[in-house]
């Protein structure tokens, strides 16, 4: 099974995306399941430089408390655009992360498969520009979450 490819003309899809105004604080986000694999997480911990062996050498992990291969925490990162559309308001060229912050439970896992729970929680403008607080949560097949995280957002005009 290959791994989907990714969209790198950010521009694509721009004309599909929600505006500011269409953007409801409360309103769960569109989003989509996602199975996480191994080259998935070894293809981001390469572009990272984060080369510990719980991501790559199975017989190591096995040996470890978490018993098998994992993904780094940073994951979060690939999943939120794993398990959006492209017509996703996130996903609109020249926003800018704001700040974040993160919370992370069980790690992620080749083959698990990844869902999301995302919604803007609030938007307002400071200084001219739009500002969205939005929360996300990842789960894996069992429920169980594996981060769950609140950011701000500054969109572009």
């Amino acid at each position: 099974m290959n791994a989907p490819t990714f969209e790198t003309d950010f521009w694509k899809d721009a004309g599909l995306r929600k505006t500011w105004d269409d953007i409801i604080p409360g309103e769960p986000r569109k989003t989509l399941p996602y199975t996480l694999t191994k080259e998935a997480i070894q293809k981001l911990c390469r572009v990272i430089g984060d080369t510990h062996p719980l991501y790559f050498d199975e017989e190591y992990a096995r040996q470890t408390p978490y018993g098998g291969l994992i993904a780094p925490p940073t994951i979060h990162i690939l999943l939120m655009f794993s398990c959006t559309p492209a017509d996703d308001w996130m996903r609109s060229p020249g926003t800018i992360n704001a700040g974040q912050s993160w919370n992370y439970n069980v790690p992620a896992r080749p083959g698990d498969v990844i869902r999301l729970q995302a919604r803007a929680l609030d938007k307002f403008i400071k200084r001219d520009r739009l500002f969205v607080v939005h929360d996300n949560v990842f789960f894996n097949q069992h429920d169980q979450v594996i981060c769950s995280g609140r950011g701000w957002s500054i969109r572009a005009f």
